[in-house]
């Protein structure tokens, strides 16, 4: 197999940005449908609200839909994941520390993350600034705040909203940063199995990285693509209509490993699938 230059694979990675991408956001505040059940802050993110606009929408309308009054800080940036990846720790404590005063601001009893690079990042906040007199106790409150969205929905309880059924076959990919760093594996899988008509479908080699591994695929682009290729091979051999994978890191590597194979399956988080099932929608 040829060489792949780590320039070359950041290009063949490089997301798509729209100019309606760039400027789009979530409200500021989202009331709940019906009786509020939750307050909820929502990490927009950085790839998140550049490239996937459209899951932060559909995180908020979910959550709004099944009770929870949702806030999105404008004031927001960074949570440090990329940097604490690329072992800049300084700096990720310098995030930490900011994306911790923005959501005690908020007053939210739970913060939302839908990218599971953040989410697992933030959930070590504690141990991140443990050293910290002034930050260290106010870190660990933090982390227990920190939930995926899945988990969320999760322990909100019985659905609120009304499923419509969505007919499809779907391969669901456990994100690293979701499963094993995070422990949560059943939350993504309870949330489609939610959905009237949704088959998950198993795949071989499910615990085996993508490739991604929040910056492994740009400092170690061969060895990435290996497990790319390894991990779109696997799924194209149960023929989904659809993927889903709750980081931005994850499909945008299996995005290329399936166009490498001449492969065009969307790829979708789970929340983007309640969304659609919720709201009626039939393209996903």
């Amino acid at each position: 197999m040829p060489g792949v230059a780590p320039f070359g694979a950041a290009l063949s990675l490089a997301p798509k940005v729209t100019l309606a991408s760039l400027f789009s956001s979530v409200p500021a505040r989202t009331a709940a449908v019906g009786t509020p059940r939750l307050t909820v802050g929502l990490l927009t993110g950085c790839v998140q609200r550049l490239v996937f606009p459209r899951v932060n929408a559909a995180t908020v309308r979910v959550l709004s839909a099944e009770g929870c009054d949702v806030l999105a800080p404008r004031e927001q940036g960074c949570c440090g994941a990329l940097a604490l990846h690329a072992g800049r720790v300084d700096e990720a404590r310098a995030f930490a520390r900011r994306t911790i005063a923005v959501f005690e601001r908020a007053g939210v009893a739970r913060i939302a993350v839908n990218a599971a690079g953040c989410g697992s990042s933030m959930k070590e906040y504690g141990q991140l600034l443990a050293d910290d007199p002034a930050w260290a106790e106010r870190a660990r409150a933090f982390s227990a705040r920190v939930r995926d969205v899945s988990e969320i929905v999760s322990e909100l309880g019985p659905p609120r909203a009304a499923r419509h059924p969505l007919p499809l076959r779907v391969a669901y990919h456990d994100a690293c940063h979701l499963a094993h760093a995070q422990g949560v594996r059943q939350p993504p899988r309870d949330l489609l199995r939610s959905i009237p008509g949704i088959e998950i479908l198993p795949f071989a080699e499910p615990d085996i990285c993508c490739g991604s591994a929040g910056i492994y695929n740009l400092v170690e682009p061969e060895a990435a693509q290996q497990l790319g290729d390894r991990k779109a091979a696997h799924i194209d051999a149960v023929s989904p209509d659809l993927i889903a994978t709750a980081n931005p890191g994850c499909t945008l590597q299996m995005s290329a490993a399936a166009a490498r194979l001449g492969r065009r399956r969307p790829i979708r988080h789970p929340i983007e699938i309640l969304d659609a099932s919720i709201r009626g929608v039939d393209r996903i």
